[in-house]
């Protein structure tokens, strides 16, 4: 019995915060099943219902109610109470706490939450002790109203839907006007706005109007919101909206369930007036004011002081209180509930540093930062990634050049279907030539197809992972989880604030890839080739940047000549002649073939023929890369320089060095036609051989299509179809593409 009455109370309690007005259909009802499945009686839901003057019809709840017959999966009190913490309840006041509790410290409260409605202390409502109706309205005016603006007001009501509904009204005088006649009446209100009904009360429009109506569309000066809370009492709405120190230019006791507070929002246009009351009315909602959302519009009626209603005085209890306009009322909410961590001197830590955080990539990125790779399509950067973790997960060197700290590391996989990732990591673990010793230390978040914007998926990530200890957090790639503009500056560093959000929670690095803008890189900085957004460069601890770099005709004639020697000594060593070279010999070919033709028999000279043609074609599939870093807690490493040889980058030996990336031909000029495009004869074969090196590199995924092209090039597919046309030398039949025959006609 007595459990039966807690429950009963509680969720009385998260009623409270509920206001029927704000709800749909659907989750009115489910209010009712749920306080029916409670065993509560249907008087409950009939009394909360009515606080929706607008929709309530008496007898409705008791007819829908007979319709609730339970079901297999009912809806119960729980779903009250869900209901109730997203209306901003924090839970019931006084819980006693039973042992399977579990026990929080710090702050539990949400964000932008001041006020917890829980601990507000409640008080009788200060009425004046003598009541002048005709000083009430005088002061109300003086508060709200230019001498010369137009005040709409309504003094007599109409029956609709069982209760009195207030009608059209006046609007034909001012401010001023009214003023003076007040001050002439006698003391007879109702000689100057008309008598009303005493049972029924009056009201008036808090902003002004042009005198020919009182709609939206007659209001001249958006000035005024209306705050008005009905489920609580009076002395705690009254203390709620003091300690928010809303910037009200009046408080009226409506003399019924209702304090209301006429805030000043002092909106320049109707625009700019719906943005603030919806901060207004959030904030009101955090902090336990659960408002009626049909009080939205500039043109609401509240009440007016002054009048009688009922046995109840509608009263002018306070004028400019709290904060003195809406810039100053904001700027003190935002600073108070901020949640930021206080200054401190730098002088109570000078002779006792914090310790810095261990390295995770040794001279590149420490253990709890962020980190960067960007670069074009087709540089392999998933691969990158991919043996990133493995390098943590083994504790090896990342590209054969970063040392790794082990541990623990979440791939987050938003693009490739579960197969193709897992059927990667294996490709990647065996061209690297490591034993999978430490698969443990890698798990895989396969996000394809049900990825959300990473606003929504930081939270998820943090309870999920919560207590993994994951060293690392790698998402490939986040164009799938970006929210909003990527050049939007201003988005994307609220986009990047997750990663933070996730560094903190999870005490762990977030790495990340993203992609080349369009055209040519090499004419810019390495920070500034991300597509987007500068904040993407210049949030992350380490970012670090993979550039294309075109091998010469003479680097291509070595690793030929590389690829042949490697074929040559295998052939040799399998039939047992390692003796027969040394080590000046195993770098040429001609001397290797030379040794081959003496100890090795025609069948062997026929088969090295076709391997050495397939070792080399293998070669032309590679592509020169070179990553170059941008670093907050370390100095600037020397650019590394690699081959991307499928499935796995391999560091150069030296041939690249004196290399320099591509630079756009339209922005090495500065004047003048020939100066900004070049000559039309190099520009046709840079054009050439931009359309040969993205064929080939597309050829690393099999068959290459225009859309293929198309994202590796960064140019739409039309584009590249035009331009394939132009050249002469592809055929295209579709989608597909591929390099006519020598002498074809085509």
């Amino acid at each position: 019995m007595v459990t039966q009455m807690n429950d009963e109370i509680e969720l009385k309690e998260a009623l409270d915060f509920i206001s029927p007005a704000s709800l749909t259909y659907e989750e009115w009802t489910m209010v009712g099943m749920g306080l029916k499945e409670a065993g509560l009686p249907v008087t409950v839901w009939e009394a909360w219902s009515a606080r929706d003057g607008g929709r309530y019809h008496k007898g409705e709840c008791a007819r829908k109610w007979e319709s609730f017959h339970g079901s297999t999966k009912p809806v119960t009190e729980s779903s009250i109470f869900q209901l109730a913490y997203s209306h901003g309840w924090s839970g019931p006041a006084g819980h006693a706490l039973d042992w399977g509790d579990e026990l929080t410290t710090g702050s539990s409260r949400t964000e932008g939450q001041l006020v917890d409605p829980r601990w507000v202390e409640s008080h009788d409502l200060a009425l004046p002790e003598q009541w002048d109706p005709v000083d009430q309205l005088r002061r109300y005016l003086q508060a709200l109203f230019e001498q010369d603006e137009h005040v709409a007001y309504v003094t007599e009501s109409f029956m609709a839907d069982d209760r009195r509904r207030p009608t059209r009204g006046c609007w034909d005088r001012t401010a001023g006007q009214l003023i003076a006649e007040l001050d002439t009446c006698g003391g007879d209100i109702g000689k100057v706005v008309g008598d009303c009904d005493p049972e029924v009360g009056a009201w008036i429009c808090f902003n002004p109007v042009d005198g020919t109506g009182r709609k939206d569309a007659n209001i001249t000066a958006y000035r005024y919101a209306l705050v008005e809370c009905d489920n609580m009492d009076l002395g705690r709405q009254q203390a709620i909206i003091k300690q928010l120190e809303l910037p009200c230019a009046a408080l009226v006791y409506s003399g019924g369930k209702s304090v209301h507070a006429i805030v000043k929002v002092d909106a320049p246009d109707y625009t700019e007036y719906r943005k603030r009351v919806d901060y207004l009315y959030a904030a009101c909602q955090k902090n336990g004011l659960t408002l009626d959302q049909q009080n939205r519009n500039p043109s609401r009626l509240s009440r007016m002081p002054g009048i009688l209603r009922g046995s109840q005085r509608q009263t002018l209890l306070e004028t400019n209180i709290g904060k003195s306009c809406w810039d100053e009322w904001r700027d003190w909410l935002e600073a108070e509930t901020d949640e930021l961590p206080e200054t401190e001197s730098l002088a109570d830590d000078w002779d006792d540093l914090p310790p810095l955080a261990d390295a995770l990539i040794t001279g590149v990125l420490r253990k709890g930062h962020k980190m960067l790779l960007a670069g074009p399509s087709k540089a392999g950067k998933s691969f990158a990634l991919i043996e990133l973790c493995i390098a943590i997960a083994e504790g090896t060197p990342w590209l054969g050049r970063f040392s790794c700290a082990q541990g623990k590391v979440l791939y987050i996989n938003l693009e490739l279907d579960r197969a193709s990732c897992l059927h990667r990591f294996k490709d990647v673990y065996t061209a690297l030539g490591l034993p999978p010793q430490n698969l443990r230390n890698i798990d895989i978040w396969n996000l394809r197809g049900a990825s959300v914007p990473m606003d929504k998926l930081a939270p998820k990530l943090i309870r999920r992972a919560g207590k993994k200890g994951y060293t690392a957090v790698i998402l490939d790639p986040i164009y799938k989880v970006i929210t909003g503009d990527e050049n939007s500056a201003d988005q994307m560093a609220k986009f990047c604030n997750q990663f933070d959000l996730v560094c903190r929670a999870l005490d762990c690095a977030v790495i990340y890839c993203h992609h080349h803008s369009k055209g040519a890189q090499g004419g810019k900085r390495s920070m500034d080739r991300a597509s987007g957004s500068g904040v993407f460069a210049r949030d992350p601890d380490a970012m670090l940047d993979m550039t294309e770099l075109t091998p010469t005709a003479a680097i291509l004639e070595q690793l030929h000549n590389k690829a042949a020697c490697r074929v040559l000594k295998d052939m040799l060593d399998k039939r047992g002649h390692a003796d027969a070279y040394g080590p000046d010999d195993a770098l040429s070919k001609s001397r290797l073939l030379a040794i081959a033709k003496e100890h090795l028999g025609m069948a062997d000279l026929r088969a090295i023929d076709a391997r050495i043609a397939a070792a080399q074609k293998l070669t032309d599939s590679m592509t020169a890369w070179r990553i170059e870093g941008t670093l907050r807690e370390f100095a600037r490493f020397d650019p590394v320089n690699l081959w991307f040889d499928y499935p796995v980058h391999k560091p150069d030996t030296g041939l690249l060095e004196d290399l320099q990336p591509d630079s756009d031909y339209k922005s090495l000029g500065t004047r003048g036609a020939s100066k900004r495009w070049g000559n039309k004869d190099k520009v046709s074969k840079d054009k050439k051989a931009e359309l040969d090196t993205a064929f080939e590199a597309c050829m690393m995924d099999g068959k290459v299509t225009v859309y293929s092209m198309a994202e590796y090039m960064g140019l739409k597919p039309d584009t590249v179809r035009r331009r394939l046309k132009a050249d002469g030398g592809f055929w295209i039949d579709g989608a597909d593409i591929g390099r006519k025959e020598p002498g074809s006609a085509g």
